[in-house]
Parts: structure tokens; C-alpha cells; sequence
């Protein structure tokens, strides 16, 4: 392996399935052309069922599509359903999909955009799909995180869902803080199993679509933010690919750039917040996310 990893160093991948949510563009469509091009048989889980066609038509491999509709609980229930009558196990479920920084908005359910699609879609489509991964020695839920769940973020439980106020820029750091409690408490109920692990990552600074919403005071200056510090989609999508395929990966890790400020460079293992470790609020959550969702796991 090189001292730098990169995705020369993903393994062979043949015989394994991977889903991917978010593919048919940005971190999620080079998560997927790479697992593709390695052997994986993949399946691109996107709300637009037409440009995941097109993207899967760009990718050398077995690549098929899946609709999913990460603001819709009918839709997670239908997908999830729909990939149990075609697969009988899956090595690799990719929580990609993600919305940023949007105006105040709720899901087809009523919950804020941000957390409805960033953690809530994802902790109901993982807790759906898990029994397909439990049974596979050396599976994985990779659950993509940011370096923004340190930013103005803590979980407000008082105002889940931003009723009372919102604020785009906090809002998606409590989505973002989310996904990686969600990861962490997730890992200690699979400990004991042996089987399959629970992993996190972040791309860095990556320039991607969800920069469109970024807020009026940063429209001036995030582009040349993002010139300066960020890195194409196949870079963000290192870590994520690091810690989807790398043998030496453990349950409960974090990967993210090497680079200053962990904006940009290739993937090793990173510290999250120390909010992010908090197991009394992660407990807190998951049951809250039972809630909302109506889903429990089976671990």
C-alpha cells in the first residue's frame, strides 16, 4: 500500500455489494464508479431515478439504480423493501446523501429538511436494510459526516426540529453532529457481533453541488474559500472509500484529510468533537430517532 493512500489502494471488490445513497453525483457517483471499477456490484439509491441512470451509464462496472427518497419514510420503507426482493445480503450500505445550508423547509413528514434527510433518512434506511448486512462477514455502514458538525452544533432537543428558530448554518451542524453520534452509538450495539462495523468519514472542503445553498453573508467570500482550500469529488471521496474498504479499518473510526484544518488531502484516521462523544446524548437521540421514524433496529 502507499504511504498516501488512495483509491489505487481500494482492494479487489469482487463479490460484494455496495449501496450507495446520493450517486448520481458529486462524493456519492466517485464512491461508487471506484467500488464499480474494483468488482463491487453497485447500487446507486438516488431520489431521481433518471439521472441515476445516467450516472450509472458512466460507470465501467455493475452499477444498477435504486429510487430513494431520503425525505419520504414511504419511500425508505419502498427502496429498502424493494432491495430485499433483489439481494439476499449487502457488504456495503454508504450513508452519501445530504442536503446543505437550504431555507427553512420540512420533509414530505413534517421534519426539518436538514436533519430529516442528513441523519433521520439514513438512521430509517439503515435500521430497514440492516439485517441484509448482518449476515455478511465484513460488512459496513459508512455514514459521511463534516467538518461542520463542529460548527454552532450541539443536538437542541428542546427544538428538534427548528420550529421555534432556524438557522441554515446550525441546523445542518446538528444534522451533521447527528450522523456521527448515530455512528458511534450504532458501532456499540454491533460490537458484539462480530460481523459488521459502523464507520464515518468526511470529505474535507470538496467542491460539490451542495455549495448552491450556502448563505447570502458567505456568497461572496465561499467561492474563494472553496478555491482555495477545497478538492475535486474523487479526493472528498477518499475517506469514505478508505473507510469502506480498507482492511485495517475499525469499528467506531472517523476518517477525514490529512491536510491542514482537515480540508483537503488524503484519508487517515481523525478526531471528531468531543460533543460528538457524548454517549448519554447519543442514547438520547437514537431513542428520539425511533420516534420520529418509527423504526427500531434489530441490534
Amino acid at each position: 500500500m502507499s504511504e498516501k493512500w488512495t483509491e489505487r489502494d481500494v482492494p479487489d471488490q469482487s463479490g460484494r455489494v455496495a449501496v450507495v445513497t446520493g450517486a448520481n453525483t458529486g462524493l456519492g457517483f466517485e464512491t461508487a464508479r471506484v467500488l464499480a471499477e474494483r468488482g463491487a456490484t453497485v447500487v446507486l439509491a438516488v431520489r431521481d431515478v433518471e439521472k441515476g441512470k445516467q450516472a450509472a451509464a458512466r460507470i465501467s462496472g455493475d452499477a444498477t439504480v435504486q429510487e430513494l427518497d431520503l425525505t419520504s419514510l414511504e419511500s425508505v420503507r419502498a427502496a429498502a423493501a424493494d432491495l430485499h426482493g433483489t439481494h439476499t445480503g449487502i457488504d456495503l450500505l454508504i450513508n452519501n446523501a445530504g442536503v446543505m445550508y437550504t431555507p427553512k423547509q420540512t420533509t414530505r413528514d413534517g421534519l426539518e429538511l436538514q436533519l430529516g434527510t442528513n441523519h433521520l433518512g439514513h438512521f430509517a434506511f439503515t435500521g430497514l436494510m440492516l439485517d441484509l448486512l448482518l449476515p455478511v462477514p465484513g460488512s459496513r455502514v459508512v455514514t459521511v459526516s463534516s467538518l461542520a458538525h463542529r460548527m454552532r452544533s450541539t443536538i437542541q432537543f428542546d427544538d428538534l426540529q427548528s420550529e421555534r428558530s432556524y438557522s441554515r448554518v446550525a441546523a445542518y451542524g446538528q444534522s451533521k453532529l447527528a450522523n456521527l453520534m448515530f455512528t458511534y452509538e450504532l458501532q456499540r450495539r454491533l460490537g458484539s457481533l462480530g460481523t459488521t462495523i459502523s464507520v464515518a468519514a468526511h470529505p474535507g472542503v470538496a467542491s460539490t453541488d451542495l455549495m448552491r445553498n450556502v448563505p447570502a453573508a458567505l456568497r461572496f467570500i465561499a467561492p474563494v474559500m472553496v478555491s482555495m482550500m477545497s478538492q475535486k469529488p474523487e479526493m472528498g471521496a477518499l475517506p469514505t472509500l478508505r473507510g469502506a474498504t480498507d482492511p485495517e479499518v475499525r469499528g467506531g473510526q472517523y476518517y477525514g484529510p490529512e491536510g491542514m484544518g482537515e480540508s483537503r488531502g488524503n484519508p487517515k484516521v481523525v478526531e471528531s468533537s468531543p460533543e460528538s462523544h457524548d454517549r448519554t446524548i447519543q442514547q438520547r437521540l437514537w431513542t428520539a430517532s425511533e420516534d420520529l421514524t418509527g423504526v427500531k433496529f434489530p441490534v
